[in-house]
Protein backbone atom coordinates (compact mmCIF):
# COMPACT_ATOMS: atom_id res chain seq x y z
CA UNK A 1 0.00 0.00 0.00
CA UNK A 2 3.04 2.50 0.87
CA UNK A 3 4.50 2.11 -2.33
CA UNK A 4 1.41 3.00 -4.33
CA UNK A 5 0.76 5.93 -2.31
CA UNK A 6 4.62 6.85 -2.33
CA UNK A 7 3.91 6.68 -6.65
CA UNK A 8 0.48 8.76 -6.29
CA UNK A 9 2.48 11.24 -4.26
CA UNK A 10 5.37 11.39 -6.39
CA UNK A 11 3.02 11.86 -10.24
CA UNK A 12 0.86 14.67 -8.22
CA UNK A 13 3.90 16.48 -7.54
CA UNK A 14 4.95 15.83 -10.88
CA UNK A 15 2.17 17.06 -12.53
CA UNK A 16 1.66 20.09 -10.41
CA UNK A 17 5.30 21.18 -11.42
CA UNK A 18 4.39 20.46 -15.28
CA UNK A 19 1.33 22.56 -14.98
CA UNK A 20 3.42 25.47 -13.06
CA UNK A 21 6.02 25.64 -15.89
CA UNK A 22 3.31 25.63 -18.32
CA UNK A 23 1.90 28.40 -17.15
CA UNK A 24 4.95 30.56 -17.45
CA UNK A 25 5.32 33.01 -20.58
CA UNK A 26 7.69 32.32 -22.87
CA UNK A 27 10.17 35.58 -23.01
CA UNK A 28 12.90 37.49 -24.82
CA UNK A 29 15.43 38.93 -22.78
CA UNK A 30 17.10 42.49 -24.46
CA UNK A 31 20.80 42.09 -23.59
CA UNK A 32 21.66 44.48 -26.90
CA UNK A 33 22.98 47.88 -25.72
CA UNK A 34 19.58 49.48 -27.33
CA UNK A 35 16.14 49.89 -26.92
CA UNK A 36 13.98 47.24 -29.82
CA UNK A 37 11.68 48.56 -31.22
CA UNK A 38 10.53 45.84 -33.26
CA UNK A 39 10.54 42.26 -32.93
CA UNK A 40 9.55 40.09 -35.57
CA UNK A 41 9.83 36.06 -35.65
CA UNK A 42 10.45 33.76 -38.76
CA UNK A 43 10.65 30.18 -39.10
CA UNK A 44 14.76 29.58 -39.83
CA UNK A 45 15.76 29.62 -42.57
CA UNK A 46 12.52 31.65 -43.88
CA UNK A 47 11.77 35.40 -45.00
CA UNK A 48 8.48 35.30 -43.67
CA UNK A 49 8.79 37.26 -40.78
CA UNK A 50 5.54 37.61 -38.34
CA UNK A 51 3.82 40.78 -36.65
CA UNK A 52 5.75 43.43 -35.19
CA UNK A 53 5.74 41.77 -31.22
CA UNK A 54 6.61 45.02 -29.52
CA UNK A 55 3.35 46.48 -30.08
CA UNK A 56 2.26 44.25 -27.30
CA UNK A 57 4.26 45.85 -24.63
CA UNK A 58 3.43 48.23 -22.51
CA UNK A 59 5.28 50.97 -23.89
CA UNK A 60 5.88 49.61 -27.68
CA UNK A 61 9.90 48.49 -27.12
CA UNK A 62 11.77 46.57 -24.74
CA UNK A 63 14.46 48.68 -23.53
CA UNK A 64 18.25 46.77 -21.95
CA UNK A 65 17.39 44.19 -19.96
CA UNK A 66 13.63 44.20 -20.23
CA UNK A 67 11.62 40.74 -21.10
CA UNK A 68 9.14 40.90 -23.48
CA UNK A 69 6.34 38.05 -22.79
CA UNK A 70 5.79 35.86 -26.20
CA UNK A 71 2.49 35.05 -26.99
CA UNK A 72 0.90 31.54 -26.66
CA UNK A 73 0.65 31.11 -30.41
CA UNK A 74 4.53 31.47 -30.68
CA UNK A 75 5.48 27.66 -30.65
CA UNK A 76 8.69 26.47 -30.09
CA UNK A 77 11.39 25.63 -32.29
CA UNK A 78 14.01 27.14 -34.25
CA UNK A 79 13.37 31.05 -35.38
CA UNK A 80 15.10 34.02 -37.15
CA UNK A 81 14.35 36.42 -35.31
CA UNK A 82 14.48 40.43 -36.43
CA UNK A 83 15.45 43.06 -34.10
CA UNK A 84 14.71 46.79 -35.23
CA UNK A 85 15.91 50.03 -33.28
CA UNK A 86 14.69 53.72 -33.35
CA UNK A 87 17.77 54.53 -35.47
CA UNK A 88 16.26 52.84 -38.36
CA UNK A 89 19.04 49.78 -37.48
CA UNK A 90 17.91 46.18 -38.22
CA UNK A 91 19.50 43.36 -37.29
CA UNK A 92 18.47 39.49 -37.98
CA UNK A 93 19.91 37.00 -35.85
CA UNK A 94 19.53 33.71 -37.26
CA UNK A 95 18.77 29.91 -35.22
CA UNK A 96 17.66 31.18 -32.10
CA UNK A 97 16.60 28.52 -29.94
CA UNK A 98 12.36 29.32 -28.48
CA UNK A 99 11.21 26.72 -25.78
CA UNK A 100 7.85 27.31 -24.15
CA UNK A 101 7.60 28.42 -20.89
CA UNK A 102 11.71 29.69 -21.17
CA UNK A 103 13.70 32.80 -21.66
CA UNK A 104 15.89 33.55 -24.23
CA UNK A 105 18.28 36.28 -25.04
CA UNK A 106 19.83 38.26 -27.75
CA UNK A 107 23.26 40.12 -26.68
CA UNK A 108 25.26 42.55 -28.97
CA UNK A 109 27.86 39.80 -29.71
CA UNK A 110 24.82 38.16 -32.13
CA UNK A 111 23.96 40.98 -33.87
CA UNK A 112 26.59 40.16 -37.21
CA UNK A 113 23.67 40.58 -39.77
CA UNK A 114 22.91 44.52 -39.53
CA UNK A 115 21.74 47.08 -41.91
CA UNK A 116 22.11 50.68 -41.62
Amino acid sequence: MRPIFLLSAGIMAFSTLSAVAATKPTRFWNLTAKTVTSFELAKAGTTSFGPDLCKSDKDGSVDYDERLNLPDSVAPGSYDVKLGYASGRTCVVKNVSIKKGKVFSIDDKSLTDCTK
